[in-house]
C-alpha cells in the first residue's frame, strides 16, 4: 500500500474545515486576480521608467514614469504625461527595452502617491491590453467573462496565462459549465496532448473537454490517461471526470479501478476520490448516487485514506452504512491512526440519534476519553452554524446546475 508522507497532518486540518464548494472543483489556484487588483488600485499606468535618482542606501529616491498608456484612469492624471514615483527604481541592464505596468494608490488629502505594485514587461507585452479587457468584462455575466479569459489560458506570457487560469479556478462550477459546453473540443485536445502544457491545467482542460467533446474524445482522454510517459500527478481528477462525462459506463469502470486498488499511489486514489465526490455534489444526473456511495465504500478498507470517505459519507448522511463505518474502529489497521479514529467518532456522533449502535460507540468513546468526545461535539456544532452572509447575489448562489453534459 502506498504511504501518505506529509499528508496526514494536512488532511487532519482539511477534514475539520469546510471545503470551498464554490470554486472550480479541479483547479488548484490561490491568490488574487488582476481584476481584483485593478478594483483596488486608484489608477494603473503603463510606460517607461527613467531619470532614477537615489537618496539613500535602500529604495529612497524618485523615478519618472513616462505614460504610454492609461490602463485605469483617474482625475489626478489629467494633463500629465509623466508621473514621478517616490521610489528609486534602477534600470535593469538585461531588459533595456522593458516597459513597466504600475499600480497606484492616491491620497487626495495629501496628494501622496503609493506605487504599490510594479510589473516589468516586454515592450510588446499584451498585459495592458489584457487588463483593460478584464476591466471591460468585469460587470458582465459569468459566461461573457470566462469567454474572455479562456482566450488567454495559453498565452505565451506567463503572467497573463496564470491570471486567466486563476479566473477559472475562482469561478463556480455552474459558471464554468456553460462555457465548457460551447468550447472547441479540438483545441482542448490539442492543449492536453501538448507536452508544454502545464500539468496544473490538465484538470480544468479535462473537465471542460468532458462537456464539449463527442464520443471520440473519450478515447482521446483514455489514451492520455493510459500513457505511461505522462504522470498526471496534477489534474488526474478533472481528466477522470471528463472521461466519465463523455462515456459514463467505461469512464466509471476506469475510475473505480483507481479507487479499489490500494497499491496505487495515494495521490492517484485521492484524485479519484475527488472525482467521485464531484459526481455526488454536482452531477448525480450522470452517475447514480448509489454507485457514488459504493465507490466510497471501496476506500473504507484502505487505512491511509479511510478518513476521507468516512467524512464524505457522514456529510451525505449515509446512515445505512453506520455499522460498516463503526466496524473500522475494531480494525487494528485503522484504529491506530488518530485521524481515522476521529472521522469514525464524528460519524458516530452524527448518526447516534437514529442508531443504537452509534450511540453505544459514542458512549464507549466517552468513557475512554470524555474530553476528546466533547471536542468533536463542539466541532460538529460549529459545522452546523449558518455560513457568513455572502457578498455575491444570493439568488445566483442558490441557482441549481443546468441539465446536459
Amino acid at each position: 500500500m502506498s504511504s501518505r508522507p506529509g499528508v496526514l497532518a494536512l488532511v487532519a486540518v482539511l477534514s475539520l474545515a469546510p471545503a470551498n464548494a464554490l470554486a472550480c472543483p479541479f483547479c488548484t489556484v490561490q491568490g488574487q486576480t488582476f481584476a481584483g487588483e485593478v478594483a483596488q488600485a486608484d489608477f494603473i499606468l503603463y510606460g517607461t521608467l527613467s531619470n532614477a535618482k537615489q537618496t539613500d542606501a535602500f529604495s529612497g529616491g524618485t523615478t519618472d514614469l513616462t505614460i504610454e498608456q492609461v490602463v485605469k484612469p483617474h482625475d489626478y492624471l489629467k494633463g500629465k504625461t509623466v508621473v514621478t514615483l517616490p521610489k528609486y527604481v534602477p534600470a535593469n541592464p538585461a531588459n533595456g527595452g522593458a516597459k513597466h505596468l504600475v499600480f497606484f494608490y492616491y491620497n487626495p488629502a495629501s496628494g501622496a502617491l503609493d506605487p504599490y505594485r510594479g510589473e516589468e514587461v516586454r515592450a510588446d507585452s499584451k498585459l495592458p491590453e489584457y487588463i483593460k479587457g478584464s476591466l471591460a468584462v468585469k460587470g458582465k455575466d459569468p459566461l461573457a467573462r470566462l469567454k474572455y479569459f479562456f482566450d488567454y489560458l495559453e498565452s505565451p506570457e506567463l503572467t497573463i496565462s496564470s491570471d486567466a487560469y486563476v479566473e477559472f479556478g475562482l469561478a463556480e462550477y455552474k459558471e464554468v459549465r456553460p462555457i465548457a459546453e460551447a468550447l472547441p473540443a479540438d483545441l482542448l485536445v490539442k492543449w492536453l496532448k501538448d507536452p508544454n502544457t502545464r500539468a496544473s491545467r490538465y484538470g480544468l482542460y479535462g473537465l471542460m473537454l468532458g462537456h464539449c467533446g463527442k464520443g471520440a474524445n473519450a478515447a482521446d482522454l483514455r489514451k492520455l490517461l493510459d500513457d505511461p510517459d505522462r504522470a498526471f500527478s496534477s489534474g488526474l481528477d478533472g481528466m477522470l471526470a471528463g472521461y466519465v462525462l463523455l462515456d459514463p459506463k467505461a469512464g466509471w469502470e476506469y475510475l473505480t479501478g483507481y479507487v479499489r486498488d490500494p497499491k496505487k499511489d495515494f495521490s492517484a486514489r485521492y484524485a479519484a476520490l475527488k472525482t467521485v465526490r464531484f459526481f455526488w455534489e454536482y452531477r448525480p444526473d450522470v452517475v447514480d448516487r448509489k454507485h457514488v456511495v459504493d465507490a466510497m465504500r471501496m476506500l473504507l478498507s484502505q487505512p491511509d485514506i479511510a478518513d476521507l470517505p468516512v467524512e464524505d459519507l457522514r456529510k451525505w448522511r449515509a446512515w445505512d452504512l453506520t455499522d460498516e463505518v463503526l466496524a473500522l474502529g475494531d480494525k487494528e489497521t485503522h484504529n491506530t491512526i488518530p485521524i481515522v479514529n476521529r472521522s469514525i467518532l464524528k460519524f458516530a456522533l452524527s448518526a447516534a440519534p437514529g442508531s443504537a449502535n452509534a450511540a453505544a460507540y459514542v458512549q464507549k468513546a466517552r468513557q475512554k476519553d470524555a474530553r476528546k468526545v466533547e471536542f468533536m461535539e463542539e466541532l460538529l456544532k460549529d459545522e452546523q452554524k449558518p455560513p457568513a452572509p455572502s457578498t455575491s447575489d444570493p439568488a445566483k448562489s442558490a441557482a441549481a446546475p443546468s441539465a446536459g453534459k
